[in-house]
């Protein structure tokens, strides 16, 4: 989605004098030409760093002929003109004029992508917009309400209504009085659900065809019989529109895991689709209801971040198809990675670069960009992968003549063509001449056509994948590869099947263009060809800067020029794709005094001088394929010496800069102030720190043994450095092993100066004074926003009184008539604002850090009997607005509730509390309502949520109740066949929905869990009244169960089933279920009531040879003797009939995917412990509980010990890639927060870590 804002830059040699990067002078990519169109013929969109989701959906609009012949017809007469925008008093419609040239662009100019950038202009955006990422479905609504605003008051002011209006009708039908209460919506696009649904029929039918039942406790009011009635209610479209524009609703909310993530399962849609089915009307023909599929919009990515890309089909067939098949190794950038991967794979890099040029075309590209497009392909540069084995990228070109053909003086590459390799061109390029012979006869003799060519021949018509500046190819069946998995369809567009185009529209791209854009679009491509020409003939020359080794000498570690700099350099121009061989002559002729050798080596100036590196010795070798570039320096001279001193050339022996600071004493006073001496010293990258220490002892005079050399540290979280001494062992490293580089500052000193001064990151010594600072900002204001207060710095000590850092704050805001109506709250790092803090306490008293952030806000601060509480509306506190309240401590949880009631202006008498748990989510219920805050634990600053719903009585509860069958082996699979089967006939009859504590089957264990109701009872009802109960359930209650013993009842924690619930008499108080408690049912074979000491196993007995397992068996163990793993492994062995040594078991910990060995030996007793009791296994390390797994191997037939399976292999791998995402992104929050760093008053604030998400707009002057 962001273009090439992170693209790999070419890997390249030598350093010019220039100060870029790496030392290059690297040409922008601005300044070169646009490329050619594709092979496809059609032109993509440039992705201005995240805009991938505006092109996608540009490219479906000009391809919806209908739109953009529709949008060409209005002409400058209602527009205006694009020269008179910026005209006073001129109403220029420029978002419809900068969509007709842009997609006239898109249409005609022979350029490889069109930019948006003045359509984003006219849409008022901002470089912040372009390169954020938004949802193609928020911008198809906001981009045709701008159209429609724009086009008011012209002959298109229905353009969008009149392609895209539909109806839909809601009705509600009374099943007493038959009264039909109907709601009419109109709309652009429809929103169908993707989760729960297999496919877009499905989900149609779920919308537009099953109705809605309002009976029992949801009944209907109504209007007519004013009572609460039961019935239906149904939605129907009613008008359908000609061009039928689909969202899907891809990304969903985990209520369980509090984040959002994307619908990636299998969503399939038919290429034409019937809609009568869902139509109010259903006695049309058949054409008005039958659509083609067009466009698919799709999304690859998770929910916060990813890249659009569109399927689209070409109906006027404008560009050139053909089969990927036809040609060698083309690389697939499609969902099917396979052909990529075999890419990856190849040894030979003739075919690599072979499969890159073919896909390009037979224009080719440049030499330079080619190591680029191996890169992006790839994923590895040339130099990294092939120069130690082929050499440089131009001379391995070279190389291969019989496969490689250099065009435009050798500036570009592309493949030879033969009859065989390129036998799939020659068709497309016989096909682009037609088509452009027909273009040329339809603009100008569109009256002289015939009539044999009614409509275009669907057969002929084809689809290519438009990816921001990519155009490609591809085949209808291509399309069912979207339906699924992280790169999906996300938007459809259907147009009516019925929808004809007129035989003068195919192939001709100039069909219905305004005459004014043609001219204009002939007068780009002029520009664009002569630019090109222009690039063509100065993209190979360079010029290279000529050191003279004659004129230099050696000093300080570098070369140096001996007397000015103009006479030891020579500037030449020279072409690129000459040779070493062709530089050195033309070196000779300039310096015609040269005797004796002459050896051309790269050089590269540094901070200390000039240094020598790699020498050239082939003659041969072409000066691009050695890497060097424009600006590029290069030093003539012998090979042997300069000055009469030898040469060492290489990175190794680069000469290094460093600044010295040397302390000494100014004069004895009693801040103990030093003067500090600067001065400079040169030495090589492999320097050993012992010698430069005895290099520095010489030149300070400090004794070697006394002298200490410190570097500069920087604090981890904090904006200062600290100064830090060498260890012993760093004397045995280079300079270079010890990361110091040119420029950095080392500290030498003595014992005697160590702890004199504190110094600043530039080494001067400061005073250090005993006082620190806080910052205040005023909320005070008409606007209550963070950036709209003004900030002020208050210096503090820790004993500071809150009072007067007010009365300080107030003074310097000028605020003094807000002495009386103001308080201070702290501010925490995430920009929350904190309860008032009294104005009685120190900074120490109430624990704040200096450099802490304090809002002046109105309002007074809580006395002691009050709190202060925050409270919201709904379970989704990151969506709802967050509320204040002051309320006092002795009040009633009813009361406060009241209270917060009133300021939310909600009415009812069905809402109750709830505390927040420790990740900000519902948790405990406020059961009592009649005890006080204080006795329920309320605590100043805590957050409460007020939530809809009924509590129960006191002394009763609500239980959830899950159906919960686990997987069954091979001997009782059909068993309760009918039984489920009747289940999911009822839930579906009952258009159940659970709710957010609702979540997929088989999440655990294999295990199956289905929501079937609420069952609310008394505390002091026995196990067996709960069974009972549970059996009158409406989805429950045509299941054939003898007794209330075929049932067994868990208790289900995180939606897990824990632990068996026995004793059919005991009091369900006796089992401690809490408020939030949760039961699950399942249906047994056989009667069963297990006792206390009865513990429930699932088995699971090893596949011999494979890493995996039979269905798990149920397993009753009795432990009321014994609970140790030698007589599990008895029981086990009895059950199986397997001798004892011959057996080895494990428990499973599911939620770490990890399998722990049990063994007899963690349980062994030493001799003198004989009498000790063995550990029970309900203990640590197993906890053994009911349900827990155990594995079972038959060491008769399998020697393998490792119980884990391949599953558990990709679990434990999710789990680690979490685990280092979760690390990564604490990292950068502790980071990007930090300790606030000492600043001046007059400084901004640091901005907020995280900045709030901003919905998506366009600007539209008014032209009604």
């Amino acid at each position: 989605m962001f273009g090439d804002m992170f693209e790999e830059e070419e890997d390249v040699g030598f350093v010019s004098e220039n100060k870029t990067m790496n030392g290059w002078k690297s040409r922008k990519k601005d300044t070169d030409p646009p490329p050619h169109r594709a092979a496809s013929n059609l032109s993509g969109i440039k992705n201005q760093g995240g805009t991938c989701y505006l092109n996608s959906l540009l490219q479906t609009l000009l391809y919806t002929p209908e739109f953009r012949e529709s949008l060409f017809a209005l002409g400058p007469e209602e527009l205006g003109n694009l020269s008179d925008k910026n005209k006073p008093e001129s109403k220029v419609r420029v978002i419809p004029l900068e969509l007709q040239r842009l997609f006239a662009q898109l249409l005609l100019a022979d350029q490889l992508a069109a930019s948006t950038s003045d359509l984003t202009d006219s849409f008022g955006w901002t470089s912040n917009e372009e390169t954020s990422q938004h949802d193609v479905q928020e911008l198809n609504r906001i981009l045709f309400s701008a159209l429609e605003s724009s086009l008011v008051g012209t002959s298109g002011h229905d353009l969008i209504n009149r392609l895209y209006h539909g109806i839909v009708v809601n009705k509600i039908v009374c099943k007493e009085c038959g009264n039909i209460s109907e709601r009419q919506e109109d709309f652009l696009d429809l929103t169908v659900a993707v989760k729960g649904v297999c496919g877009l029929e499905e989900a149609l039918c779920t919308f537009y065809v099953e109705e809605e039942h309002f009976d029992n406790d949801n009944l209907y009011h109504c209007g007519r019989c004013e009572k609460l009635v039961k019935a239906t209610k149904s939605a129907k479209l009613r008008h359908l529109p000609t061009f039928l524009t689909i969202s899907l609703l891809r990304f969903n909310f985990d209520f369980t895991k509090c984040e959002r993530y994307k619908e990636t399962g299998c969503y399939s849609f038919p290429i034409r689709l019937d809609m009568r089915p869902f139509c109010e009307q259903d006695n049309l023909p058949d054409s008005e209801y039958e659509y083609d599929l067009f466009s698919v919009i799709i999304h690859k990515g998770g929910c916060y971040g990813g890249h659009y890309h569109a399927y689209i089909k070409d109906i006027d067939q404008l560009g050139t198809w053909f089969s990927l098949d036809e040609q060698t190794a083309v690389v697939n950038s499609s969902k099917d990675s396979t052909n990529q991967d075999n890419l990856l794979k190849l040894g030979d890099p003739v075919e690599v670069l072979k499969a890159i040029l073919v896909q390009v075309g037979p224009a080719g590209v440049l030499v330079d960009q080619l190591g680029q497009k191996l890169l992006e392909k790839v994923g590895v540069a040339w130099n990294k992968r092939y120069r130690k084995q082929y050499g440089p990228l131009r001379k391995f070109l070279e190389n291969h003549p019989d496969v490689f053909l250099f065009k435009a003086d050798g500036a570009r590459v592309a493949v030879k063509q033969t009859d065989h390799d390129f036998s799939g061109q020659q068709p497309n390029k016989s096909k682009i001449e037609k088509a452009q012979t027909e273009n040329s006869k339809a603009s100008t003799a569109h009256a002289d056509k015939t009539e044999r060519h009614s409509k275009i021949p669907t057969s002929e018509v084809h689809w290519f994948d438009f990816d921001d500046a990519q155009v490609r190819p591809i085949q209808e069946k291509d399309i069912e590869k979207q339906f699924e998995g992280k790169e999906c369809a996300y938007m459809l567009f259907y147009r009516k099947s019925q929808l004809q185009r007129p035989a003068e529209a195919r192939g001709n791209s100039r069909y219905k263009v305004p005459p004014d854009l043609l001219e204009e679009i002939a007068n780009l491509d002029a520009s664009l060809q002569k630019q090109r020409a222009e690039f063509d003939s100065a993209t190979n020359n360079f010029e290279v800067h000529l050191h003279l080794g004659p004129e230099y000498k050696f000093e300080n570690g570098a070369l140096h020029p001996a007397s000015s700099q103009k006479d030891s350099v020579l500037t030449i121009t020279i072409d690129r794709r000459k040779t070493v061989g062709d530089l050195r002559q033309a070196i000779f002729q300039l310096l015609e005094f040269w005797k004796g050798d002459m050896v051309i080596t790269a050089a590269k100036k540094l901070p200390a001088g000039l240094h020598l590196y790699e020498t050239f010795h082939e003659d041969h070798t072409s000066l691009y394929s050695l890497g060097i570039t424009d600006g590029a320096i290069l030093f003539i001279w012998n090979g042997n010496q300069v000055d009469g001193v030898e040469m060492n050339a290489g990175e190794e022996f680069e000469p290094m800069l460093l600044k010295i600071l040397c302390p000494t004493l100014r004069s004895k006073s009693e801040t103990e102030m030093v003067q500090f001496i600067e001065m400079e010293r040169v030495f090589t990258r492999n320097t050993l720190l012992s010698y430069a220490r005895d290099i520095l002892a010489l030149s300070t005079g400090i004794s070697p043994d006394e002298l200490t050399v410190y570097y500069k540290k920087k604090l981890e979280n904090k904006g200062s450095t600290n100064w830090v001494a060498y260890d012993a062992e760093d004397g045995h490293k280079s300079l270079a092993d010890l990361r110091l580089k040119d420029g950095d500052t080392i500290l030498v000193s003595d014992q005697k100066y160590c702890n004199l001064s504190v110094l600043t990151s530039n080494g001067m010594p400061i005073a250090v004074a005993d006082r620190s600072w806080l910052q205040v900002k005023n909320y005070c204001g008409e606007k209550l926003s963070q950036t709209a207060g003004t900030t002020v710095t208050i210096p503090v000590t820790m004993e500071t009184l809150i009072s007067e850092i007010k009365a300080n704050a107030i003074e310097k805001l000028k605020l003094k008539d807000k002495q009386d109506g103001t308080c201070l709250r702290p501010i925490d790092r995430t920009g929350k604002l904190l309860p008032p803090v009294s104005e009685d306490l120190t900074v120490k008293g109430i624990g704040l850090k200096t450099g802490s952030s304090l809002a002046l806000f109105p309002g007074h601060t809580p006395k002691g009997t009050q709190l202060f509480l925050y409270f919201s509306v709904g379970d989704n506190l990151h969506m709802n607005p967050e509320m204040e309240i002051v309320v006092e401590q002795s009040i009633s949880v009813r009361e406060c509730l009241k209270l917060m009631l009133e300021k939310a202006a909600l009415t009812g008498e069905y809402w109750h509390l709830r505390k927040t748990d420790w990740c900000y989510d519902a948790g405990e219920i406020l059961k009592d309502e009649e005890a006080t805050l204080t006795d329920v634990k309320i605590t100043n600053g805590e957050t409460l949520i007020i939530m809809e719903g009924r509590l129960p009585p006191k002394g009763f509860l609500m239980l959830p109740v899950w159906l919960y069958q686990p997987p069954l082996n091979s001997e009782n699979r059909g068993c309760f066949q009918d039984e489920q089967e009747n289940i999911a006939n009822k839930l579906c009859a009952l258009s159940f929905e659970s709710s957010a504590r609702d979540f997929s089957l088989q999440q655990y264990m294999g295990t199956e869990l289905e929501c079937v109701g609420n069952v609310e009872i008394s505390g002091e009802a026995s196990l067996e009244d709960l069974k009972t109960q549970v059996l009158t359930l409406p989805v429950l209650q045509g299941l054939s169960v003898p007794s209330i013993e075929f049932l067994r009842v868990w208790l289900v924690e995180n939606k897990c089933p824990v632990k068996i619930l026995r004793n059919q008499q005991q009091q369900l108080s006796k089992f401690k279920l809490g408020p939030t408690a949760e039961i699950g049912i399942q249906l047994l074979q056989a009667e069963e009531n297990l006792t206390s000491t009865e513990l429930l196993l699932r088995l699971k007995m090893a596949v011999p040879g494979e890493r995996m397992y039979y269905p798990a068996e149920e397993f009753i163990w009795d432990i009321s003797k014994d609970c140790t793993i030698r007589t599990l492994k008895q029981k086990i062995i009895q059950h199986y009939s397997l001798p004892l040594e011959q057996i080895e078991i494990a428990k499973y910990f599911p939620d770490q995917f990890e399998w722990m060995l049990m063994t007899s030996w963690t349980q062994q007793v030493s001799k003198k412990k004989k009498k000790k009791k063995l550990q029970s296994l309900q203990g640590a390390p197993y906890y053994l509980k009911d349900g827990d797994i155990i594995g079972v191997k038959n060491l008769l037939i399998d020697k393998n010990k490792d119980f884990s399976t391949v599953v558990d292999d990709i679990g434990k791998e999710k789990l680690r890639l979490e685990g280092n995402s979760k690390d990564k992104r604490h990292q950068a929050t502790v980071q990007q927060i930090g300790d606030v760093a000492e600043c001046h008053e007059k400084q901004k604030p640091c901005a907020r870590t995280r900045r709030p998400e901003v919905a998506l707009s366009i600007s539209v002057a008014d032209f009604r």
